[in-house]
């Protein structure tokens, strides 16, 4: 029961904190890193959850890739992280009213599956981001897991790196869907762990891809085994 009345409060909270903080992007566009940043870290307060990073980020590593399991990944990240992630997201969050707006200011990449020219468009605006000093962030899995195992990687991120030259940087997310579980409407406290891998250069590799999703469902199941990575 208590997890239910902490998903109302997070759902009230996320419902007035995320439009203030589009609106202030909109204001405030040259700032919207700074302000993303501010609400992320606001976040772990009001949601009450405390963010540990494991491992080191690598700054010429411009894609970086993840598990996902909840929408905490996104917010976690956003607090964590030194650059500015340009985040890939399917268009239909753009189509959610109001919250949707997330992606306009700071320039996110959306993009329809079902338009065979999305893959032209995933590379022509993730190069042009990576030019104004942006790290693309992608989850290869297309959609949210049970923060169990890896599902099934799509091509998007393979594409990404292979066709722009990119070193790509893996980090694993542990604790989020358990603090914040939209599908079951629970939240709770808890702990969120980052934990940024080694950095692959696919032009060192050419079964780069699969040894990228070997690399990162060994992390999950070693961070699953420790309890203190998921409390």
């Amino acid at each position: 029961m208590f997890a239910k009345i902490r998903a109302v409060w997070a759902l009230v909270e996320l419902s007035i904190s995320i439009p203030i903080t589009i609106a202030l992007m909109y204001l405030f566009n040259t700032h919207h890193r700074r302000i993303r940043k501010t609400w992320a870290k606001l976040q772990s307060f009001f949601l009450g959850y405390t963010l540990i990073q494991k491992g080191t980020v690598d700054p010429e590593a411009k894609l970086l890739v993840m598990n996902h399991q909840s929408l905490l990944d996104i917010v976690a990240m956003e607090a964590l992280h030194p650059a500015d992630p340009c985040w890939v997201a399917k268009k239909e969050i753009e189509n959610i009213p109001v919250f949707g707006h997330i992606m306009h200011p700071p320039k996110m990449i959306s993009i329809d599956r079902s338009d065979r020219r999305s893959m032209v468009k995933l590379l022509k605006l993730a190069k042009e981001r990576i030019e104004e000093g942006r790290v693309i962030a992608i989850f290869p899995e297309g959609t949210r897991g049970k923060g169990e195992s890896l599902l099934k990687f799509q091509e998007g991120a393979k594409a990404l790196a292979e066709k722009l030259n990119l070193k790509v940087q893996p980090a694993i997310i542990t604790g989020t869907r358990r603090i914040l579980d939209s599908q079951h409407f629970e939240a709770r406290s808890g702990t969120v762990r980052i934990t940024f891998l080694e950095t692959i250069d696919p032009s060192a590799d050419a079964n780069w891809y699969e040894n990228l999703r070997f690399a990162m469902e060994k992390a999950l199941a070693d961070e699953l085994a420790n309890p203190s990575s998921h409390r």
